[in-house]
């Protein structure tokens, strides 16, 4: 066999690895593009729902939000459809990931990749709730709180929301809880691959405390709430996320004896 034959039959899973990625991407996009078509007709219903947690925490339901430029409302329901398109996309996504991935893997790689592909949307939406159930209505209370009646000699100082500052402050805290959220999915990943020990974890704690706040800090607004209602749950994730490693290396060393009892019973008959 010549070696343009050998590279011939090599390049040919390739290609069909290439088409069947093609094909899974064109899935995705085409239930994204649907899925933001309608968002975007139902832009005013997801908004006055996400609005929800702000009427909360201000005490009333008559709350007025303005836009400033001719063009901000529109670009507003851009975002928001493709905000819903991406938050109900997600499962298509992942279905469509692990088809492709799940012709190259054994049967018990499947069934220890399947609780992962559901853990996924679940804390993502755990996360999203928890913005959306406390931290968005504590954060916007304690905001509103800061506004100023006047007279007396005091100005005035109220608050008038923007539609468009309103959606990015909730879609970065739901996007941030959401991905926070996956601590334990990633680490429980890194500890079945061997990359990550529970011991190492735990004594790494205080470091990961440290990078709890830090993270909070960045990615939350400038409020006790948000970053003690950010920094809280990732602390108590990674304990989790502890527990978890210290649960798959047990597995672990039960095959290790397993199948060195087996090798031992082999040798011996």
């Amino acid at each position: 066999m010549t070696t343009e034959e050998n590279i011939d039959d090599s390049s040919a899973p390739l290609i069909e690895h290439l088409i069947e990625l093609r094909q899974r991407l064109m899935y995705a996009v085409i239930a994204i593009v649907v899925l933001f078509l309608i968002c975007f007709f139902f832009a005013d219903e997801i908004f006055n729902i996400l609005v929800i947690p702000y009427q909360q925490g201000a005490g009333t339901a008559d709350v007025k939000f303005i836009f400033t430029a001719l063009q901000e409302k529109f670009f507003v329901d851009v975002r928001i459809a493709f905000f819903g398109a991406l938050f109900l996309g997600f499962p298509v996504i992942a279905t469509q990931i692990y088809k492709f991935v799940a012709p190259g893997l054994y049967k018990n790689e499947k069934g220890a990749f399947l609780p992962f592909l559901v853990a996924t949307p679940v804390l993502f939406f755990a996360g999203a709730c928890l913005v959306y159930f406390l931290i968005m209505p504590l954060a916007t209370s304690f905001f509103l709180s800061l506004e100023q009646t006047g007279g007396d000699g005091q100005a005035e100082i109220s608050n008038l929301q923007s539609v468009r500052a309103y959606l990015d402050l909730i879609m970065l805290l739901i996007f941030a809880f959401g991905l926070v959220f996956q601590l334990p999915v990633a680490i429980t990943l890194l500890s079945q691959a061997g990359l990550v020990r529970a011991d190492t974890l735990a004594e790494k704690r205080k470091y990961a405390i440290l990078g709890a706040f830090v993270a909070a800090a960045v990615l939350t607004p400038p409020d006790p709430v948000s970053q003690l209602g950010l920094a809280i749950p990732t602390i108590l994730l990674y304990e989790v996320s502890i527990l978890a490693a210290r649960r798959i290396e047990k597995r672990r060393e039960e095959r290790e004896k397993a199948s060195e009892s087996d090798s031992t019973d082999l040798t011996s008959s």
